[in-house]
């Protein structure tokens, strides 16, 4: 039954990529866009879609490389874009609704962008469970007049990681990788160098075997978020002096571990819940 279920919902995200004709992709390299780029290649032919990544300070490089090969893995033509978010007062001054000012801008960019290349509508890989989270960028999406092929089929996180996983795609077990600004807290500016200091805190977690890490970026203190489970891994005396040391080098005076453990989009916690309907 529940194969069939995918099976009813990926024909009816393919029907209405066909009604597209052509598309460009915001792409990240996620998993949502990553599966949606693979079904529109597929379904619509390379020729009729374009895969289009920013090129932004707020996207770990690491991320920004993985989609260059994973575009080309898939046989897709890959176009990257520079963004100007960072010249928008709005988003620099990190309010609540912060992600609405950067999808905007993309969105925007990507307006552009098929106006030019001849295509006929954006997609983005947004899926059925956003609609429940604080998604201030699904609002950009609709005044952009951005698709939604996942999520209008109905299909779930875990769908689409159960999808990928057939497809044989490596993003089918990924860890959520929003951007680098989502670990700045509200209000707080945000600045290329807190980003470049919590990608290289990032990073170092996943080096030393903790692939689901956030760090939480409060002025000089570095809050890192871990799975419960490894909590304990982490506070180990040699694991926790080499992490203490190689934050103070990263520039944070205090380094603190969160004892709730990781948990994405933590950050929204202090959203007061009547706030967190943008996208109904």
């Amino acid at each position: 039954m529940q194969e069939t279920a995918l099976e009813t919902k990926l024909e009816k995200m393919k029907s209405g990529l066909r009604a597209l004709e052509s598309v460009a992709v915001a792409f990240s390299a996620g998993v949502d866009s990553t599966f949606l780029l693979k079904v529109a290649v597929d379904t619509l032919g390379p020729d009729k879609v374009i895969a289009v990544t920013a090129d932004s300070d707020s996207l770990a490089r690491a991320e920004f490389e993985e989609a260059v090969k994973l575009a080309e893995g898939m046989g897709a033509r890959h176009a990257v874009i520079k963004t100007g978010e960072f010249d928008d007062p709005n988003y620099l001054a990190n309010p609540a609704n912060r992600c609405y000012y950067c999808k905007n801008e993309l969105f925007g960019k990507l307006g552009e962008f098929i106006a030019e290349h001849g295509l006929k509508a954006v997609v983005a890989g947004v899926n059925a469970d956003d609609y429940a989270d604080w998604r201030p960028g699904i609002q950009a999406g609709r005044e952009h007049h951005v698709y939604t092929p996942c999520a209008d089929a109905g299909l779930t996180k875990q769908d689409i990681r159960a999808l990928s996983r057939r497809m044989g795609l490596p993003t089918y077990d990924k860890p959520a990788m929003p951007c680098l600004a989502s670990r700045i807290p509200y209000g707080e500016a945000i600045t290329p160098e807190k980003l470049k200091m919590i990608e290289r805190g990032e990073a170092l977690l996943r080096e030393m075997g903790f692939p689901e890490c956030r760090v939480r970026h409060h002025q000089n203190l570095a809050r890192i978020e871990v799975p419960a489970g490894q909590i304990e891994i982490l506070c180990r005396p040699e694991t926790r002096q080499q992490v203490e040391s190689a934050f103070r080098d990263i520039g944070y005076a205090y380094v603190a571990v969160d004892l709730r453990g990781f948990r994405s989009g933590s950050m929204n916690e202090v959203i007061a819940f009547g706030q967190k309907t943008p996208a109904e």
